[in-house]
């Protein structure tokens, strides 16, 4: 496969059901990042509808739920579209995750057996190193120290970590709700623990969310509570972080591709929302915008 720039390791984090001003107000130690210019913050604009499953698709293969099929939270198959997981993995790149079991029912197997299918070793799979989890109030702790083990035991190219306490908070209590904030800032405990070791060994790093959450403990609809969701990262920017810049969720996938130096799939290229992303990147980059 082509490649469209020098590969870099890289480790995306997403926070399920985290919402954009929640993760301005609570991330402390990701805010400081920000504030000190190590990483750069900007506010991402989901997909329709604003729910988990069409969501985690949208994020891995840059395509609309119209387009992929994966329309609503009960539709259990493979995905039918080319995912980071399968670019990287045929590109010769070790892939892992440690995510929810929806994950696994998009890119490796379908339908999920809790028995056999927490841990899945495949390097024919699009996922080849994979710690699944299968309930939503599995910690958060326990999640990033699978993580840890499958970075630290297959040294993957790409490490896709998924965390599912923040949206199951958001929904038994509210998105601004007390418990809702104690969820955001215990998660950025545990980034203030890893993220600095993971810069300090060359990692590219993105934090980001597939939905927001409402007051009444709901997604899935328009509403900028819903919708409106941070990503963090480090190296080079991608253009201006003013509050009023939003970007298009569908465009993240490529960007995935180029932090891994791999070509995106015809359909990543083809989006409207990716090329606008993209370009914006670049021109940062051109620009030396910090």
């Amino acid at each position: 496969m082509t490649t469209t720039a020098a590969m870099r390791k890289l480790i995306v984090v997403v926070l399920d059901g985290l919402r954009y001003d929640a993760a301005r107000k609570y991330l402390g130690y990701m805010e400081h990042l920000a504030e000190k210019g190590e990483v750069s913050c900007y506010q991402v604009r989901s997909e329709l509808p604003s729910l988990s499953r069409p969501l985690y698709e949208v994020l891995l293969t840059g395509t609309p739920a119209y387009r992929n099929g994966i329309t609503a939270n009960h539709i259990v198959r493979l995905s039918q579209e080319k995912s980071v997981f399968h670019l990287a993995s045929e590109a010769n790149l070790t892939t892992a995750a440690a995510a929810y079991h929806w994950v696994s029912e998009l890119y490796n197997k379908a339908p999920f057996n809790p028995l056999t299918d927490r841990h899945q070793h495949d390097e024919s799979r699009p996922v080849q190193h994979g710690t699944f989890y299968f309930e939503d109030h599995y910690p958060d702790s326990h999640l990033f120290a699978d993580a840890e083990y499958l970075r630290t035991v297959h040294d993957p190219d790409f490490l896709y970590i998924h965390s599912m306490n923040i949206d199951d908070i958001g929904h038994k209590f509210g998105g601004e709700s007390k418990e809702y904030e104690a969820s955001v800032r215990a998660v950025d405990g545990i980034l203030a623990a890893l993220v600095p070791m993971w810069m300090a060994q060359g990692y590219r790093v993105i934090v980001t969310s597939d939905h927001g959450m409402n007051a009444a403990g709901q997604h899935g609809g328009t509403a900028a509570s819903e919708r409106l969701v941070p990503l963090y990262m480090n190296g080079e920017p991608l253009g201006t972080q003013a509050d009023e810049q939003v970007f298009p969720q569908l465009g993240i996938a490529r960007f995935m591709c180029e932090c891994l130096g791999i070509a995106p799939s015809e359909a990543m290229a083809l989006s409207i929302e990716s090329e606008f992303l993209y370009r914006v990147g670049t021109a940062g980059k051109a620009e030396g915008i910090r």
